[in-house]
C-alpha cells in the first residue's frame, strides 16, 4: 500500500534540513525492509513573521510503499525522536495516498497563504483518522507535516529531492528517453508546457530536480542555444515549485 509520510521542523540553524533527514529516513526505511520510497518531495509553506521558522518555513513528503504500517509508524516516530534537532518543533503525519481527502488537500494549500493551529490540526486529523503527531518542542510541526502530504496528494506544488533511482549525482548531456528510463522521470516539458520528444538531447546542469506536476514527476527544461535544451535554472526552479 502506497503512504504519504509528512514531516516538518526538525532542524535548527546548524543542523542538516528537513529534507536532508528524510531522504535520510527513507533510505533507512529500505535497508530495513519496511518500506520502498518512491520520492520525496518538498513543499513551500507560508512565510509570515509570526510563523516561527529555521530558515525557509519547507516541509517535505516520502513517498512509499509498504505492507508493514504498524513498523512503519514505529520506525518513523524513533528515527525523528533521534535525529531531531535541539530547538526543533517536530511533526509527523503518516496517511495512506488513497486516503487523503480534499479536506487535507485544502489545507495544504492554504498552509501556503495563511497561519493555521495546531487545533485545526488535530481536529482534521482526527475525523479522517490521520496518523499526526507533534514530536518535540512546541509541536508546532504537525501544521506543516500535515500539509505536505496534502500538497503530495495535490499533485502540482513543490520540487522532488529524491526519486527511487539518484538522480543527485547526474551531469551532463543525455537524451529525454534516457532521463525518463534511468532515473524514473515521467514528463519532459519545456517551460511553456510542450512535450519534448524522447531522442532531444538534453544537459542536466549541477542541481537539477524535476517537480510535481499533474501527479507526475516532471523535468522542466528550456531552449539553450536553437536546437538544444537545458535543465532550467536553480532560481527559475524555486519560482516555479514554491
Amino acid at each position: 500500500m502506497k503512504y504519504l509520510i509528512g514531516i516538518d521542523d526538525t532542524d535548527n540553524l546548524t543542523s542538516r534540513g528537513t529534507g536532508f533527514i528524510v531522504r535520510d529516513l527513507a533510505r533507512q526505511l529500505q535497508e530495513a525492509g519496511i518500506a520502498e520510497p518512491h520520492c520525496v518531495s518538498r513543499h513551500q509553506l507560508f512565510f509570515h513573521p509570526d510563523i516561527p521558522y529555521t530558515s525557509h518555513n519547507s516541509s517535505a513528503c516520502l513517498e512509499a510503499d509498504s505492507d508493514r504500517p504498524d513498523d512503519l509508524k514505529k520506525f518513523c516516530l524513533s528515527y525523528l525522536l533521534d535525529v531531531a534537532a535541539e530547538g526543533s518543533d517536530a511533526g509527523l503525519c503518516i496517511v495512506v495516498f488513497d486516503a487523503v481527502s480534499e479536506e487535507q488537500i485544502q489545507w495544504g494549500l492554504r498552509a501556503k497563504k495563511e497561519i493555521l493551529t495546531q487545533d485545526a490540526a488535530r481536529e482534521l486529523a482526527q475525523r479522517h483518522n490521520i496518523f499526526l503527531e507533534g514530536l518535540t518542542g512546541t509541536r508546532d510541526g504537525i501544521i506543516g507535516s500535515l500539509a505536505a502530504c496534502g500538497l503530495r496528494k495535490y499533485g502540482n506544488d513543490g520540487r522532488i529531492l529524491m526519486l527511487a533511482a539518484d538522480f543527485r549525482s547526474f551531469k551532463g548531456a543525455i537524451s529525454a528517453s534516457l532521463i525518463c528510463r534511468n532515473f524514473h522521470i515521467q514528463n519532459i516539458f519545456d517551460n511553456f508546457g510542450v512535450p519534448i520528444p524522447p531522442d532531444a538531447e538534453i544537459y542536466l546542469d549541477e542541481g537539477w530536480k524535476p517537480v510535481m506536476k499533474d501527479g507526475k514527476y516532471t523535468l522542466i527544461v528550456e531552449k539553450d542555444g536553437e536546437h538544444t535544451w537545458k535543465s532550467i535554472s536553480k532560481e527559475y526552479l524555486r519560482s516555479i515549485s514554491s
